[in-house]
């Protein structure tokens, strides 16, 4: 699946991404060595490895949430980590857990970044919102609290209110996690139609082996703060490297458990 740069956009551009060289170090920790990638505008690329691999660290300098110990992040042509990026780039993050505030309605939730930044008078919040919403199909959710929505239609409403900011550059953090196998797939559709729509950047941080191997324009994998391999998802089907094999596709041993050899490491 490539990206389809005739299709009409939410924005007025896309962006791709650049990172060059990054390192991280907290104290003495390095958590990122030199990683470097070269995300495509209009790409979907997602970004797997294992837990504490240092994934949310490098979607953190992507959104210029953390300032590199050295190397870059740039979007476009612009600075991560310069906060006048975020008036030139509008990126926007689909949070693992949604960050739905519990006390707003559907709707305001979805609202409250346009009100806040006074970027419509209602009657424009009104259409971008019940906008947002028709894509996601959530128009009967409109007057629901977060309380009284499943975990699959809160990612959606989480999905919609990004677009709300008419993203050219969206980041989902783990959208699949906590979901059925069903509304997985689902979740991966969506993020699949979104981009032929709007012709968005989208970066999926991810565990999600089949939502990679399906969604995905290219895949990296980052294992100790390095990138360990990326390529499309058919140089991941049957990957030769055996660390690569062992955590897209475990095998599960009974006779010598994986926590059994962490016991004393």
């Amino acid at each position: 699946m490539s990206p389809t740069s005739s299709a009409p956009s939410l924005a007025d551009k896309t962006f791709g991404v650049t990172i060059a060289n990054l390192t991280k170090q907290f104290g003495s920790t390095t958590v990122l060595h030199d990683v470097s990638l070269d995300i495509q505008p209009g790409e979907i690329f997602c970004i797997m490895g294992p837990s504490g691999s240092g994934k949310s660290v490098l979607v953190k300098h992507i959104a210029g949430l953390e300032c590199a110990t050295s190397g870059e992040v740039r979007i476009g042509a612009f600075d991560a980590a310069d906060p006048a990026t975020r008036e030139k780039v509008h990126l926007a993050l689909v949070f693992q857990a949604g960050a739905l505030f519990n006390s707003l309605t559907v709707y305001d939730n979805l609202a409250l970044y346009l009100r806040e930044h006074r970027l419509c008078n209602e009657a424009g919040i009104r259409e971008r919102v019940m906008h947002a919403l028709s894509i996601l199909s959530l128009e009967k959710a409109v007057k629901k609290y977060p309380s009284e929505l499943s975990g699959g239609m809160k990612k959606r409403v989480a999905i919609a209110r990004a677009l709300v900011m008419e993203p050219q550059l969206l980041i989902y953090d783990e959208p699949t996690s906590e979901l059925d196998p069903v509304m997985g797939a689902t979740i991966s559709e969506i993020i699949a139609t979104l981009r032929e729509q709007t012709a968005v950047t989208s970066i999926v941080v991810t565990h999600d082996r089949d939502l990679a191997l399906s969604i995905a324009d290219r895949i990296a994998i980052l294992i100790d703060g390095r990138i360990q391999a990326q390529g499309t998802p058919a140089d991941f089907r049957a990957p030769k490297d055996p660390a690569i094999a062992n955590f897209l596709s475990p095998v599960i041993d009974l006779k010598n458990p994986r926590f059994k050899q962490l016991e004393n490491s």
